[in-house]
């Protein structure tokens, strides 16, 4: 009975096998190799995000609920509300001037033979930390047309269509023919025809007077016109030389402008010759001389790049000539794959060379173009190092971002509460980019 029983009995279920991961490998032993990496994943950045979730909702000593108000601050603090205002600015406008350069150098220089030179050239920048590029712009941005090279190339073209005035600091001695006009001088008394007219000034250093200027003369009379000189009323030496008479060694105002004016109208006018002298015709009899404001303006220091106004707008052009040979690598090595049988069918259809780049290459490296966009996006949402380094103090408010938002009230004004929930926005903001993403790259991989 027994035997039968053992015989019709089912067989007793086999031991259970320990199961195994897709490679084969068991799942204790797998866990135990990711054990590591899960333990530096919890404690640099599972802990920190936690961490700062709560900080967020505690006052500013830390021992008490605060609700809320940390967060409030971040819509009611003006510096926060500045910094977000320009993250905005950030994100819009450095990632797509980036990727458009980018693209752009990577299809220009795929037909030419050195385009691999100018690629290394471009993405050389890359190379550089932010806290040197930070030094280098601003020493480029700086105000000074002799040390910043952005000033000194503006400089130079303005100065090209609009010289800038020789004498911006001479003005009228003791006991000068000349009064204030305007901003410029003119004379106390009306000239005629047959006079020769002295127009002294001072104020001129001699190693700043045009390089045309030459040893002043004073300018004979002659009948019908009015003449004159212009020069610089002053000699070295204590005793030397005559007040209002031109001396040997004192040198005429090249190229000062003189006009003739009645009743508020100009008649005539002229510059003057190298030696300061100068010739009016009969029109100017009965006239003023005046010598107008633009004989003095200051010279044109160029643009203040790092003022409030152009300060954001300045930090972005020196992150996107960091980045934008990030962005033409990766778009250069998206183009490598691009059939080139649909450019060349475009070319043969009759279609020109915008038209293929704008219906054709730009559409197929849309994925590439989307994977640059969203990363840089995530890399300017925590931009901070170019902002701290490159706006002197004086704009550096107006430069705000949340990243340097948040170390400010962090470690400068104490306020740790508000440093969390700038740090917990940041963390929120950037989320939704990943998650696009994700969800892009996903859908790559089902296709």
């Amino acid at each position: 009975m027994t035997s039968a029983t053992a015989a019709g009995a089912p067989p007793a279920p086999a031991a259970p096998k320990s199961r195994k991961s897709v490679t084969g490998t068991r799942r204790t032993v797998a866990a135990l190799f990711l054990l590591p990496a899960l333990v530096l994943l919890g404690a640099l950045v599972v802990y920190p995000i936690g961490y700062s979730v709560i900080r967020s909702f505690l006052d500013r000593s830390g021992d008490s609920f605060a609700g809320f108000d940390n967060y409030k601050a971040l819509f009611t603090d003006d510096g926060i509300r500045t910094a977000l205002k320009n993250n905005i600015i950030w994100v819009v406008f450095a990632p797509t001037v980036s990727t458009a350069l980018g693209l752009i150098f990577a299809v220009l220089t795929e037909r030419v033979r050195w385009g691999t030179a100018f690629k290394l050239v471009v993405f050389m920048p890359m190379a550089i930390s932010m806290l040197a590029a930070g030094i280098i712009f601003r020493l480029v941005y700086d105000q000074d047309p002799d040390k910043g090279v952005a000033n000194a190339v503006w400089v130079g073209i303005h100065d090209t269509f609009a010289p800038s005035s020789a004498f911006p600091k001479a003005h009228p001695g003791r006991e000068s023919p000349l009064k204030p006009d305007g901003g410029g001088f003119i004379t106390r008394t009306t000239v005629h025809t047959g006079e020769s007219v002295a127009l002294p000034l001072v104020g001129v250093a001699p190693d700043q007077m045009p390089k045309s200027a030459r040893r002043a003369v004073r300018a004979e009379a002659e009948p019908g016109k009015i003449t004159g000189t212009a020069w610089q009323d002053f000699t070295r030496g204590r005793g030397v030389g005559k007040l209002g008479a031109v001396d040997p060694s004192e040198q005429g105002y090249a190229g000062m402008r003189i006009e003739a004016v009645e009743n508020g109208r100009v008649v005539a006018s002229t510059k003057a010759a190298g030696d300061g002298t100068f010739t009016l015709p009969a029109a100017a009899d009965g006239a003023q001389l005046r010598l107008p404001a633009g004989n003095f303006t200051e010279p044109y220091n160029g643009v203040d790049w790092l003022g409030p106004a152009l300060v954001t707008p300045a930090v972005i052009g020196a992150y996107v000539w960091m980045w934008a040979g990030f962005a033409m690598v990766l778009i250069a090595a998206g183009l490598a794959g691009v059939p080139r049988e649909l450019l060349e069918a475009a070319r043969v259809d009759g279609a020109n060379e915008w038209q293929v780049f704008r219906r054709v290459t730009v559409p197929l490296l849309a994925p590439v173009l989307a994977v640059v966009t969203v990363t840089l996006m995530i890399n300017v949402l925590k931009i901070f190092d170019l902002v701290f380094i490159i706006p002197p103090g004086s704009s550096q408010d107006d430069a705000d971002v949340l990243a340097l938002e948040l170390y400010r009230k962090g470690f400068s004004e104490d306020q740790p509460g508000v440093a969390s929930a700038i740090a917990v926005f940041l963390l929120l903001l950037v989320i939704p980019v990943m998650l696009f993403n994700i969800r892009r790259l996903r859908r790559e991989v089902r296709r």
